[in-house]
């Protein structure tokens, strides 16, 4: 299992695993994060938008041009924001840390 922590608007830590090949955007959902994914990872929105501490997202595969073009149409966005929908979970990133913007809303749940 991958661990993963998400940070809510409020500042809550919430502490969860998901497996490798998984993608951030499904652990997220699993652990009640309001990461919309609209699309269903098809990058053709960006509600899952979030933003990945500056230590691991070096760590990530660089984003390609699609999801870039996504980011930009996100609200608060920064130099570390990524779609949980474009990251998979592997061994490698166990501990990876990520905050969820105050502007996410998932329309689904209300």
């Amino acid at each position: 299992m991958v661990r993963v922590t998400f940070v809510n608007a409020e500042g809550a830590r919430i502490e969860t695993t998901g497996e490798a090949g998984q993608r951030l955007l499904e652990v997220g959902q699993n652990a009640g994060l309001p990461l919309e994914g609209t699309c269903e990872g098809q990058m053709a929105c960006s509600t899952c938008h979030v933003i990945v501490a500056p230590d691991w997202f070096d760590r990530l595969k660089p984003a390609v041009e699609d999801e870039e073009d996504m980011l930009d149409l996100a609200a608060g966005v920064t130099r570390t924001s990524r779609l949980a929908c474009q990251i998979s979970l592997t061994a490698e990133l166990d501990g990876l840390e990520v905050r969820v913007p105050e502007e996410a809303h998932d329309m689904q749940r209300g």
